[in-house]
């Protein structure tokens, strides 16, 4: 059930909880004054939370601009989720020596590489190229980053395969059929990361020139028209499809890791969604053409299939939508943090983290306890509050969990 925000001169904030930080409605607020913002307003999902510029879980659908800042540097970050021909008790009753081989075959943390084995990145590569040159723009992107053409594809090839950091991982779950499925969660990477650093920098100098004074200088807008904003909607749709491409190369080295170690036989029955839940594309809402950002959200059309993950130790759900109109068709994408890294660090110990993941196979230590269950909200409540949004379609349990670090 939504709740409304109006105030004189903003468009209005559509939240699907009351659970909202002093500092992420301000966030909304501001977001919602600025005057490229769609007619129907803001749209908050019930994960919400303090982000940069803009709120997590927030859809923002806007006129002729784009804001760099909230699509962010983690373009086209979200889910893989796979169902396989396996049984619960097709499973060793260890875990361990899974979890070591994938940790061994997914390269891991911030700047996890595959080394000498590259990726081929095929037409991705090709689309950063005309002729035999660079795309003007991307050619000023390497001079940045005080490289070349080559340099950049092989940081973008070194790390196609690979999870990251943070709040990254791989998970093996059970259903309530018992049922057997692999979820990952990663994004474009290193590569989306400058790409993203580059053109926020390219917006904020805009706001500057222009003498445009904002509320935030992270809700720097790119216009449409201009040779920024098409460079800009090139650059991100490279990113978000390399992100996807990272998480299918991802999934198949997780399955064949799995394999090493599961004598029966088996096959994938269903793949659930691979999709994003950080990207913006273009899409026809209220009878308009609009720049949809979901910034921590899913897309939730009618009929659309999603991922909605808890934490470590959390439930996680996959999803159909309902098609609401007001949410821009979208839903959460998460559980959503309730405290910072650091906060959750200062507040939990290593113990509280063995305690809340008992029963999954995992990384127990002090690198992962910002990612314990109790930094993050209720989950049960999270869905509770978007059932207008999705309606679950299965329900899955983790066993085994490999984090980034």
């Amino acid at each position: 059930m939504k709740h409304i925000y109006i105030e004189e001169g903003s468009r209005p904030i559509k939240a699907w909880t009351t659970d909202i930080e002093d500092g992420a409605l301000t966030q909304a607020k501001n977001l919602a004054r600025l005057p490229f913002i769609a007619a129907n307003g803001v749209a908050l999902m019930p994960d919400c939370h303090l982000g940069m510029g803009s709120t997590v879980g927030t859809v923002i659908a806007t006129d002729k601009a784009i804001i760099p800042a909230a699509v962010g540097v983690d373009i086209g970050c979200g889910m893989n989720a796979v169902r396989l021909s396996l049984k619960a008790s097709d499973l060793p009753d260890s875990l361990l020596a899974i979890r070591r081989q994938m940790e061994r075959d997914v390269p891991l943390g911030a700047g996890g590489s595959r080394g000498d084995t590259f990726a081929p990145l095929g037409t991705l590569a090709a689309a950063f190229e005309t002729g035999t040159g660079f795309k003007p723009w991307f050619a000023d992107f390497a001079e940045s980053r005080k490289t070349d053409r080559a340099g950049l594809m092989q940081k973008a090839q070194s790390q196609l395969g690979t999870l990251g950091s943070g709040n990254h991982f791989i998970e093996l779950c059970l259903d309530e059929n018992q049922e057997v499925w692999v979820m990952l969660h990663s994004g474009s990477r290193g590569i989306g990361n400058m790409i993203g650093s580059y053109f926020i920098a390219k917006a904020k100098r805009r706001m500057e020139k222009d003498y445009i004074h904002l509320p935030d200088v992270n809700l720097a807008y790119l216009t449409e028209g201009d040779n920024d904003f098409n460079d800009y909607v090139e650059a991100v749709n490279w990113a978000q499809d390399y992100a996807l491409e990272n998480r299918r190369v991802m999934m198949a080295t997780a399955i064949a890791a799995l394999r090493r170690h599961i004598p029966v036989d088996f096959t994938l029955t269903q793949e659930a969604i691979n999709c994003h839940h950080n990207y913006v594309e273009k899409e026809n809402h209220f009878g308009r053409n609009l720049w949809v950002t979901r910034k921590g959200a899913i897309r939730a059309r009618q009929g659309d299939l999603g991922i909605i993950p808890g934490s470590m130790g959390q439930r996680s759900f996959i999803v159909r939508g309902k098609g609401e109109l007001e949410s821009y068709c979208s839903c959460s994408h998460g559980a959503g943090r309730r405290m910072s890294r650091t906060q959750a660090k200062n507040t939990f110990t290593v113990e509280d983290l063995i305690q809340q993941t008992e029963g999954v196979e995992c990384r127990k230590d002090k690198m992962v306890v910002d990612e314990i269950s109790s930094s993050y909200k209720d989950i049960d409540e999270v869905m509770a509050n978007q059932t207008d949004l999705v309606e679950v379609v299965h329900t899955l349990k983790a066993v085994l969990c490999v984090k980034g670090g």
